[in-house]
């Protein structure tokens, strides 16, 4: 993979959302289970503001972690840190530094009975082996980072929306375990799609539709509103990607409606019907079937298949099922676009 610079990424003001402590929480507490003995790493992370390294320091020892690895990309541009990290240069600025953190263990160094964001501070100021300043700018795609990722069991971060493309196919040609956030458009790419239909990535367990709230940049503009005086800004198009199991996604939907010809016509351009919604998927009916792309967060590999996509026009995963129309870059119903499908079969 061509190596990607992300000194534009990091800085264009669209890639700065902060993941919020509670949604990370409310999300890692399902897969706790397969973190024991782990090698963690949280490759766009800067432990000044970062709540993945929070949690995984705090939750240290009740996760069973073997080793916790964060790298930041030269830095943050938030400021009120919880966390203050030393430097050896005293007037150094730290956004400009790209700099590591390992740690192996996690002590109640200060005695008051439980482990908490001073005792992490405590290990890192004493510990000359757990901060080290990186070679290189820290970009998630840079030698030492990936040399880094290699060492890793499991990946967990919220990485530029903008390189998600470029950041999964990475993950995957590591073969790495994952659980990261992303836009909801990313289903829609073409190493995403083919990952889901292949059942080597699905969604997590947070409400798909739900969205989550990031803080954002003192000099944002626009913002949803302030908490403890931080802007916070709402990605309503936020989700969890994962390669790690999902209960959910072993369910069966329970289908009841069935199939006629009247309610469930078929597109212009694609001998498939049309569905709106996967409650509406008809419960005897196994040819092909279109569904919004929300379907995803339902799919269960062991009742249904993916064909493929509508999106650019099928990307040659459709021809068999195509009908002569003028367009098939989405599917047509009565002359009429709809927006994106996904096009599914019932397996028996």
């Amino acid at each position: 993979m061509a190596r990607v610079d992300l000194t534009a990424a990091r800085v264009a003001r669209k890639d700065e959302f902060y993941t919020q402590l509670g949604d990370i929480s409310k999300e890692l507490k399902y897969y706790k289970p397969y973190f024991k003995g782990m090698v963690v790493f949280c490759n766009c992370d800067d432990p000044y503001e970062s709540n993945f390294f929070k949690f995984f320091a705090l939750n240290f020892n009740s996760f069973g972690l073997k080793k916790l690895i964060v790298t930041c990309y030269n830095g943050s541009p938030i400021a009120g840190n919880e966390l203050e990290i030393p430097f050896d240069i005293p007037d150094e600025e730290p956004a400009k530094t790209a700099y590591k953190v390992e740690i192996t263990e996690v002590n109640d160094y200060n005695g008051d009975g439980a482990v908490n964001l001073a005792d992490v501070q405590y290990l890192i100021q004493n510990n000359k082996n757990v901060l080290s300043k990186l070679k290189g700018n820290g970009s998630f795609d840079s030698p030492e980072c990936i040399e880094l990722l290699k060492e890793s069991d499991i990946v967990v971060t919220n990485p530029p929306f903008s390189l998600f493309r470029e950041y999964l196919a990475l993950l995957d040609k590591y073969e790495k375990q994952f659980l990261i956030i992303g836009n909801t458009n990313a289903l829609k790419y073409k190493l995403t799609f083919k990952m889901f239909q292949e059942d080597r990535i699905r969604t997590g367990y947070t409400n798909f539709n739900v969205g989550m709230f990031f803080q954002v940049p003192d000099d944002w503009e626009k913002f949803h509103h302030l908490e403890n005086g931080k802007k916070m800004a709402r990605v309503s198009t936020s989700c969890w990607f994962t390669n790690l199991p999902v209960t959910k996604h072993n369910e069966d939907l329970i289908l009841y409606k069935h199939y006629t010809p009247e309610e469930y016509p078929k597109y212009d351009n694609y001998d498939a019907i049309n569905v709106n919604t996967y409650t509406d998927i008809p419960c005897d009916y196994y040819d092909f079937i279109g569904v919004p792309i929300t379907f995803l967060d339902k799919f269960n590999p062991k009742q249904f298949e993916i064909i493929w996509t509508t999106d650019r026009g099928g990307d040659g995963y459709l021809e068999n099922i195509k009908k002569p129309c003028d367009r098939y870059d989405a599917p047509v119903l009565q002359g009429k676009g709809l927006y994106t499908r996904i096009l599914i079969r019932r397996k028996r």
